[in-house]
């Protein structure tokens, strides 16, 4: 049945403001006024759509209704729990919800065309001009993204705005860590990489943008300086881990679609949870959200031999950590982040003033005070002593080479004194 451009366009206008009065966003006095119709045409147009679908606004000499038609009454369910618990949120997301949750049977694309239709999910825009996509790698572990999304993740709490920091495997796109933090800062980017290392292993290369914590960039928008280091650039360097900058968003697209899906997700999740502090929602990413988004979006590599490589004893809480020159006061004292430092005194030495020393910070805040392999002190957060646990020299703990034992001396003989001549004695007195 055909239908000429103006009755299509008639049809599709009424059917519009049919669906945003069904979702209830407007009224049927509302959607009365909108069409230029009387309350009672309104409520038969309704009817109309309630038994035969949108086709039936087209025509009322109409063939027989398909097999496949939506009830009215579940497209009415549908919309109403969008609009009352889920609104805000993409439509595959809710769809996903719906399934498991509200026993939805409907297709996607119908889903997505009524909740459009009704005014409640907006067209998505044009994309930008064609680029070339680049192939994953092939094995898992063999390339990772990680990169920082500042956003108000607590809806429940729009004042506040934190960081979530995440780590995004190349090959399979599983997501391997994912936290909220204060803010983009080294010390985060050290836990996750000690969680994801001490998890799977070592990755051969790492992903990241050009920030201030992952490389030193002389002019703004040049290239790196890979001889001038950060503190992460070190810590991988010594790792053996390949650190590669990306000079664009697009250079890295997987890592940019990684933060937009988990910003259209996590902050409704975290809302329909009633989380409002950060460490619950930390615990909700790590108990509910990775699974579900690894389930959802990972596969598996091409190669399914993994790329990680074993730590075989790697002490990370020594690499993956801040390390600072200083020089000891006269005092004994050294300063890191206006946080004292005081030195014991060292078996040895009379003071250890002028010394220039290492102060490092593990991924557990804890501080210590290196002089080459030897640990002068560990200190928590607050410059308060803590006791050493493990030795003070860095060597100690090599086993010493087993001497065999050396043969006896030989025996010297005794040499016998010759009787000197005797000398003549006087008669005696």
């Amino acid at each position: 049945m055909l239908y000429t451009a103006a009755a299509g366009e008639r049809a599709m206008k009424v059917q519009q403001v049919i669906m945003r009065a069904l979702s209830g966003a407007i009224t049927w006095l509302q959607a009365a006024e909108i069409l230029g119709l009387e309350p009672r045409s309104v409520r038969r147009w309704r009817a109309r759509f309630e038994a035969g679908g949108p086709v039936a606004l087209y025509d009322r000499r109409r063939q027989r209704p398909s097999r496949r038609q939506a009830p009215a009454l579940e497209v009415q369910r549908i919309l109403r729990l969008y609009r009352e618990r889920f609104a805000g949120w993409n439509v595959r997301h809710f769809y996903r919800f719906a399934r498991r949750d509200h026993t939805v049977r409907l297709s996607y694309s119908f889903v997505k065309l009524a909740l459009q239709e009704a005014g409640l999910v907006r067209k998505a825009r044009a994309r930008g001009r064609h680029r070339r996509r680049r192939e994953p790698r092939a094995s898992f572990g063999e390339l990772l993204h990680l990169d920082g999304s500042p956003h108000a993740w607590l809806r429940r709490c729009p004042e506040q705005r934190q960081t979530l920091i995440a780590v995004l495997d190349d090959a399979t796109k599983r997501l391997l860590y994912a936290q909220l933090w204060p803010a983009e800062t080294t010390a985060a980017v050290f836990a996750a990489l000690h969680a994801v290392c001490t998890t799977w292993g070592l990755p051969i290369a790492l992903y990241t943008d050009r920030a201030g914590w992952a490389f030193h960039t002389p002019m703004a928008g040049g290239p790196v300086d890979r001889t001038h280091l950060t503190q992460v650039g070190r810590a991988l360097a010594h790792l053996g881990i390949e650190h590669i900058g990306a000079y664009s968003p697009q250079a890295r697209g997987r890592g940019e679609r990684l933060n937009r899906t988990v910003q259209g997700r996590l902050v409704n999740e975290l809302d329909l949870a009633g989380i409002t502090t950060r460490d619950a929602a930390n615990v909700y990413l790590t108990e509910r959200f990775i699974g579900d988004y690894n389930e959802e979006f990972a596969h598996p590599p091409a190669d399914p031999t993994s790329a990680f490589v074993p730590l075989h004893g790697v002490e990370l809480d020594a690499i993956l950590g801040e390390h600072e020159a200083r020089t000891v006061s006269p005092d004994n004292v050294v300063t890191l982040d206006d946080v004292p430092l005081q030195i014991a005194k060292q078996p040895g030495r009379r003071t250890c003033a002028g010394l220039r020393v290492t102060v490092r910070r593990d991924v557990h805040g804890v501080l210590s005070v290196w002089h080459g392999p030897r640990c002068f002190g560990r200190y928590d957060g607050h410059g308060r002593p803590l006791p050493l646990d493990r030795p003070t020299n860095a060597r100690a703990h090599l086993p010493q080479a087993r001497r065999s034992p050396s043969p006896p001396m030989p025996s010297i003989p005794r040499r016998k004194r010759r009787p000197g001549p005797r000398l003549p004695t006087g008669p005696r007195a």
